[in-house]
């Protein structure tokens, strides 16, 4: 399996899963989470699924501080309607690495680990993701605007060729590297983070 270079230099998410633990599945319930890992779940690399990426890597670190963060333990709000734009796939993504299911999520065993009712849309707040922890209930407010990484001219015509089936082989590629670039940048550039993330706490 072949996959840009930079997918690699992305720091995991750290995570400690009690289900996990108790189960047996990661020594001490101790798990990484990576951005190949959301790749894989979302099917494609962009500019939304890294601001997912983000928003969940900047929200465990201001809710838990050095500590490692509690999977299935935070519960996921979103400002936005499931089908509204990007809200979805968002969603999937900070549901997969904070383990927050929807109504259809793990009832867990015997009351205990339980992963439903953890993610909700349509939320009456005003930022576009709020975290909550269930064992302290200290919340955190997180928006993400990607706008600030300028997209390279070329990608809206190289796009537009490649979805027609009239872009060359060499052309694709200039549309596969503009775009992963982008990605890349919103990724890696960490100085940038502070302007592409909004945190507020409650």
């Amino acid at each position: 399996m072949k996959y840009p270079d930079f997918y690699s230099k992305i720091a995991s998410i750290r995570l400690y899963d009690p289900l996990s633990d108790f189960l047996g599945a990661f020594q001490k319930g101790e798990l990484e989470v990576s951005y190949l890992d959301c790749v894989k779940l979302a099917g494609h690399s962009c500019p939304t699924v890294a601001g997912a990426y983000l928003m969940a890597a900047e929200g465990v670190i201001a809710l838990y501080g050095d500590r490692l963060p509690h999977r299935g333990s935070v519960k996921v709000e979103m400002r936005d309607n499931e089908s509204d734009g990007v809200t979805g796939v968002t969603a999937n993504i900070l549901s997969f690495i904070l383990g927050a299911g929807g109504e259809g999520g793990f009832k867990g065993i015997q009351g205990n680990f339980s992963r439903d009712n953890l993610l909700f849309y349509g939320a009456p707040i005003d930022a576009e993701v709020k975290l909550t922890r269930l064992d302290t209930m200290q919340s955190v407010n997180l928006s993400y605007d990607p706008s600030l990484v300028k997209t390279d001219e070329q990608m809206k015509p190289l796009m537009g060729k490649s979805l027609k089936g009239l872009a060359t082989e060499e052309e694709q590629k200039m549309f596969h590297t503009l775009w992963q670039a982008r990605v890349e940048e919103i990724l890696l550039t960490t100085e940038l983070h502070s302007q592409l993330i909004s945190i507020t706490k409650d």
